[in-house]
């Protein structure tokens, strides 16, 4: 009862003109955010840091979770319209939506990735009010042994799931692998792959290869091998969801938030793992698997799109109950917390408790606001893809160099960019999947980082990751996922021979 009560206080001073406005202006600015690849919720709200010494406390943290969580809800279009991925949370959502937009449910697929979102926002913020503290108490047990097998138990799945074939996702997977482990070792700080290239020494940036791969190869692509034949992007059916998707989509969505949910709460999470094994399960789950890689399988954007702002909503449980940041964003509203004095931790809901649990009940608020911005604008963002071909892909090039450009300021990443998308051309020509891609370049080096410290902790015994019993059932996990498809099959040829 006494949270009830925290939460209606949090409610009457979230509600205020003043505190709704600077929640409005932040879900639409990170609405626009999201959709412009390269920029990212983390590098806006740090250029908006300074109104930190004009704003009173409460309604800056309003206006910049405003900008986190809107620029999830915002990536997801350019993902689906364009196969520009706006930020790395979206690029699952890439996978099926691009290929829902190409049959002409582009509006089905926005309109899924909406609801979606604002139902996992939801549940994730109520699980917020209620658990926080419980989770983050048991999100804090797990250690270097156990997030270098989670990490190896997502490689696993991606690389069986994303693929025509479990080599050429392994393959794919060592390519992304390889390119995130260029430039400075995260603990030695020695210089490795650079090649002598003075550009490398900073790492290659996940968004650049993510726009290469995705949209300079599309565009590309159609250039080189489909020319004018092909008119499905201008075949637009519908711009909401039938029942049947609907039915489609609700399993998806609950699914995908109970998966990112956990994922937010610990550090090293972030939004890359709990969206493409989402992906995964409802790849296997699913009873339209010919859909998947094809025409576009509505639960294949409805899982991860849910999975992502459940994520997202989770960080602030270990922010704000331990002062942990879990991702690149919520450090730097722990460094606005910080410009004001407060200090994030278990603490602070006493300490602060006006300002927490105000900004709790803007989590509600955003997220109706996001659904009331989003799905209105679902005719409108379809409209899209009636324009002609050349021009919208001539525009995606310049979107895309836009965005690439404006990340670091170097015309060397523009050349990297279309290079990749050379690549990522030869690629699909091959049937190699791209999405393992970017998993290796993300996670590879947070798994180097996280086994090296297991090995230190375990005074260099490979024994370390069986001994912690959570390390040892992710083990156990991460060789029953190698091993059982390979044996039910192998039982299935046995009962067809006999």
């Amino acid at each position: 009862m006494d949270i009830l009560n925290q939460l209606l206080q949090g409610f009457a001073t979230a509600g205020t003109p003043i505190n709704l406005l600077w929640a409005f202006v932040g879900c639409a600015i990170g609405t626009a955010i999201g959709v412009l690849p390269g920029l990212g919720p983390a590098v806006t709200v740090a250029m908006l840091l300074p109104i930190t010494a004009q704003v009173e406390p409460t309604a800056s943290m309003i206006f910049f979770a405003g900008i986190y969580y809107g620029a999830m809800y915002g990536g997801s279009t350019t993902s689906i319209l364009l196969n520009t991925p706006g930020e790395t949370g979206t690029m699952v959502t890439a996978l099926e939506g691009f290929k829902m937009a190409k049959s002409g449910r582009a509006g089905a697929a926005l309109a899924t990735s909406a609801i979606g979102s604002f139902v996992a926002g939801t549940i994730a913020t109520v699980l917020v009010t209620l658990f926080a503290p419980i989770v983050a108490n048991y999100a804090v047990l797990l250690g270097p042994p156990e997030y270098f097998m989670l990490m190896l138990l997502a490689f696993t799945t991606v690389s069986a799931v994303l693929g025509k074939s479990t080599l050429r996702g392994i393959t794919a997977l060592f390519v992304g692998l390889a390119i995130g482990l260029v430039g400075l070792d995260q603990i030695t700080g020695q210089v490795r792959y650079t090649a002598g290239v003075p550009e490398f020494l900073d790492g290659i940036e996940v968004v650049l290869v993510a726009v290469g791969l995705f949209a300079v190869g599309e565009c590309f692509y159609t250039a080189l091998f489909e020319g004018r034949s092909s008119a499905e992007m201008n075949r637009v059916t519908r711009a909401h969801m039938t029942k049947a998707e609907w039915r489609r989509s609700w399993p998806a969505w609950l699914r995908g938030t109970a998966l990112g949910f956990p994922f937010g709460t610990i550090p090293a999470g972030g939004t890359e793992i709990p969206t493409f094994l989402s992906y995964g399960i409802e790849r296997k789950l699913s009873k339209h698997k010919e859909e998947f890689g094809t025409t576009g399988a509505i639960e294949g954007v409805a899982g991860p799109e849910a999975a992502n702002n459940a994520a997202v909503t989770a960080t602030l449980v270990p922010l704000l109950t331990l002062g942990i940041p879990t991702s690149v964003t919520a450090a730097i509203l722990l460094s606005a917390l910080q410009n004001y004095g407060i200090n994030a931790g278990p603490q602070l809901f006493q300490t602060s408790s006006t300002l927490v649990w105000a900004l709790i009940a803007s989590l509600y608020i955003g997220n109706v606001m996001l659904l009331v911005l989003n799905l209105p604008l679902v005719g409108l963002w379809v409209k899209l893809l009636k324009i002609p071909r050349p021009p919208l892909y001539a525009g995606i090039l310049i979107f895309a160099t836009v965005g690439v450009y404006g990340m670091r300021q170097s015309s060397f990443d523009l050349f990297l960019m279309f290079a990749i998308g050379l690549a990522g051309v030869l690629m699909r020509r091959l049937d190699f999947p791209t999405a393992p891609v970017i998993v290796g370049m993300i996670l590879g080096p947070l798994a180097e980082a996280q086994m090296r410290n297991a090995l230190s902790i375990g005074e260099g015994r490979w024994g370390v990751f069986i001994e912690r019993p959570m390390s040892a059932t992710l083990l156990a996990l991460l060789v029953a996922v190698l091993v059982l498809p390979r044996v039910v099959v192998w039982l299935r040829r046995l009962r067809a021979a006999g």
